[in-house]
């Protein structure tokens, strides 16, 4: 009995080890440097889905490069989805550990910390299934995936094979549908909008009123506009020219500054030549409370262009409707 349970655990030992060494060399994770997906494992699954069901329903999508889709929503997705893409190496252990103890304290699964490298994984060779087998190929493919290709391609096929609603994936076809317009053009709370239906994008409608979208928009916009990236609605003010009089007018200090740097003084010499003294500014106070959202500090943004953003990790996935399984 004894020689049998040995040789059960190491034939148990061998698959474990043959099952890991065949998700280290298959499927091809390199090709994707250069080529683009037709249709996704997450796609095929849809649309197996669909056919169970009897629904005539067709998978909408439309690609486009990066430098087509509008800077606002590639920053409102980062800040929805994954806080600290610039610097982990496709996992956020962090954002792990504060899942797994709020998962602990409800009992039940409750919070993820999937990054954009992970979700791309499950999209491109996965399925939705919610079990250990898969988040260990998931695991595994990630690692793979984040050796092969750049950030920049990695976040290329996010916004190309995410899923934006019933059967539409890729921002470009979300754009118009949800917006009438091509991805280049989503103003940043379009883009907000759109980041927040991703965690659940068959039960929340991005053009809706439904509180879920209508609060997570608002969170993920309101981040954009302090670090200064919701900046289209205060574009008129930049734009105006000065009132008569301000300008090459007559009079007031202002005039006073005007000519100062049009000979190229700095204000403070102006100030200094005009007799006056500048009052000392104060320095701005450091910030008490920076964007948090679930209790977490905001990671250090990358080099610009790309800066990291807060993560609105931690949320609470609403139930998915039926047949549609909520993001992991």
């Amino acid at each position: 009995m004894r020689k049998l349970i040995k040789r059960l655990v190491l034939l148990a030992l061998l698959g474990a080890m043959a099952f890991v060494g065949f998700y280290f060399v298959y499927p091809d994770v390199g090709e994707y440097a250069k080529k683009n997906p037709d249709k996704t494992a997450f796609m095929l699954w849809r649309e197996a889905q669909w056919a169970e069901k009897g629904q005539k329903k067709h998978i909408t999508k439309r690609w486009v490069p990066l430098s087509q889709v509008s800077p606002a929503l590639l920053k409102a997705v980062l800040i929805g989805e994954d806080d600290k893409f610039y610097q982990h190496e496709g996992f956020d252990f962090d954002a792990l550990e504060q899942a797994m103890e709020k998962n602990m304290k409800a009992g039940r699964f409750k919070a993820g910390a999937s990054t954009i490298s992970q979700q791309l994984t499950k999209n491109l060779f996965l399925s939705p299934e919610k079990s250990l087998t898969r988040k260990f190929k998931e695991a595994i493919l990630t690692w793979r995936l984040e050796r092969a290709l750049s950030k920049r391609r990695i976040l290329e096929l996010y916004v190309n094979v995410a899923e934006w609603g019933d059967g539409i994936f890729g921002v470009e076809a979300a754009a118009r549908h949800y917006f009438g317009k091509p991805a280049s053009q989503l103003s940043t709370m379009e883009a907000a909008r759109l980041a927040a239906v991703l965690p659940n994008p068959i039960r929340f409608v991005a053009t809706s009123d439904q509180k879920y979208v209508t609060f997570r928009a608002g969170l993920i916009h309101n981040i954009m506009v302090r670090r200064g990236i919701a900046i289209e609605d205060f574009q008129e003010v930049m734009d105006t020219k000065d009132e008569p009089g301000v300008e090459g007018g007559t009079g007031g200090g202002n005039n006073d500054t005007a000519k100062a740097n049009a000979s190229g003084q700095t204000p403070a010499e102006t100030e200094r030549l005009a007799g006056r003294t500048p009052a000392t500014t104060a320095p701005a106070p450091a910030e008490t409370s920076p964007e948090r959202i679930a209790g977490r500090s905001p990671a250090d943004g990358p080099p610009a262009p790309e800066p990291g953003a807060e993560r609105l990790g931690g949320r609470v996935p609403a139930a998915p409707a039926t047949g549609s399984p909520a993001r992991p």
